[in-house]
């Protein structure tokens, strides 16, 4: 597999020529000061290669392209936002870039209660505590019919704990939630919350899923042609939030993608961390019966801190987590080797390390939440030797 780093671009505090030292091949990185919906010119997207280039390094994939709301929500300027996501297709093609992740969750990307939260090594980690989550949903929020989403002894639970908590504590729990995905621009209120959750008032599972086949009739001829990879990440975390409905969060959602417009431009960013949240996603065997249509690998390990779905849960050790992630690259390297043994000219896979925890000097330096240097660091040197270790061995 491709090791690749995640990249924020210039003003990340991990820097490129660091990034080149922790061992990483290719940057995966965006333009991330264009707001969704917008074209990515040729002139902008070169000038970033190029950044890259000059480090000794390529630029890998695209995460993300940006599906916008009105796609999302299947509003009017949905149309013309396909056709400037196809535009931007065609440039990134020009500039030989060919794997394109992008996400279909409406509102919020990725979501934690706690952007720091303390490990027994010293470590902080990013963690979702459904308590908290639900405190803030009912109580802060006071979303209406939020209690109808949860048991009624989590509902006793989250308003017990959000009464004993300080405006100041409630304030940095919304920031928390607020965070949104790293590396963009836009900044979050209650407000833009409740303003973004009212347009999803009348949409469910079965329309938003019928917004993303819309999508991909329109975005995937073009990937096809320009003989580009997308891949759809899974939801993170794999079930519903906030009333809002999800549907990338198993193997059957991702058996759907996959089926709903057939082709080698359609298919799947395979990230443990996210899948891995859910206890009923074996994730090994997802894996080998999906296998074919994955274009990348985002690895990284979930402590879950209970058992039913929706549970709590923190980022741990690559290794340390709930996943077997042992099981898991050994059924990647697998695939790779049968894309191989067939001939496909995608047959070695770019992957990253996820969401590393924040370990030594990670403490004092403002990185994106989950994107330290060293915990990355550490989490792809484990990556590589495991890699190494199995394709010493045989992958099966």
């Amino acid at each position: 597999m491709r090791q690749t780093w995640r990249w924020f671009g210039p003003d990340d505090s991990v820097t490129l020529s660091e990034i080149r030292q922790a061992g990483a091949e290719g940057i995966v990185t965006a333009l991330y000061h264009l707001p969704p919906g917008e074209v990515w010119p040729r002139a902008e997207i070169r000038a970033r290669r190029e950044i890259i280039e000059a480090a000794g390094l390529t630029w890998d994939v695209v995460e993300s392209l940006p599906v916008s709301e009105a796609i999302r929500t299947g509003a009017p300027e949905a149309v013309q936002h396909c056709a400037n996501w196809i535009a931007s297709l065609e440039n990134l093609a020009q500039e030989g870039i060919s794997v394109v992740c992008y996400n279909f969750m409406p509102v919020l990307d990725w979501t934690r209660t706690d952007l720091a939260a303390p490990m027994p090594s010293g470590a902080t980690a990013l963690r979702f505590d459904l308590i908290d989550f639900a405190g803030f949903d009912l109580v802060v929020l006071a979303r209406e019919d939020g209690e109808a989403d949860y048991p009624p002894e989590v509902i006793e639970q989250a308003r017990a704990r959000i009464a004993r908590f300080s405006e100041a504590d409630k304030d940095q729990l919304t920031r928390n939630i607020l965070a949104g995905l790293p590396g963009t621009l836009e900044h979050w209120t209650l407000d833009t919350l409740r303003a973004r959750l009212a347009a999803y008032s009348k949409i469910d599972s079965e329309q938003l899923r019928g917004h993303l086949r819309a999508f991909l009739e329109a975005v995937v001829p073009s990937a096809e042609r320009l003989d580009m990879r997308l891949c759809c990440h899974p939801d993170d975390p794999p079930w519903p939030l906030l009333g809002l409905p999800r549907i990338m969060s198993c193997e059957a959602d991702y058996d759907w993608l996959v089926k709903a417009v057939p082709s080698r431009a359609n298919g799947i960013t395979f990230c443990t961390g996210s899948l891995g949240a859910r206890p009923d996603n074996d994730l090994p065997k997802m894996l080998k019966r999906l296998g074919q249509h994955i274009h990348f690998y985002h690895f990284r390990n979930v402590q879950r801190e209970d058992g039913p779905v929706p549970g709590s849960f923190h980022e741990a050790d690559h290794f340390g987590g709930s996943t077997d992630m042992v099981a898991v690259m050994r059924a990647a390297l697998a695939e790779q080797t049968r894309r191989r043994a067939e001939g496909r000219a995608d047959w070695k896979i770019p992957m990253r390390p996820d969401h590393g925890q924040n370990i030594l000097d990670d403490h004092t330096r403002k990185s994106a939440p989950g994107y330290p240097a060293i915990g990355r660091l550490k989490g792809l040197a484990e990556l590589r030797g495991a890699m190494l270790a199995l394709a010493s061995t045989g992958p099966s």
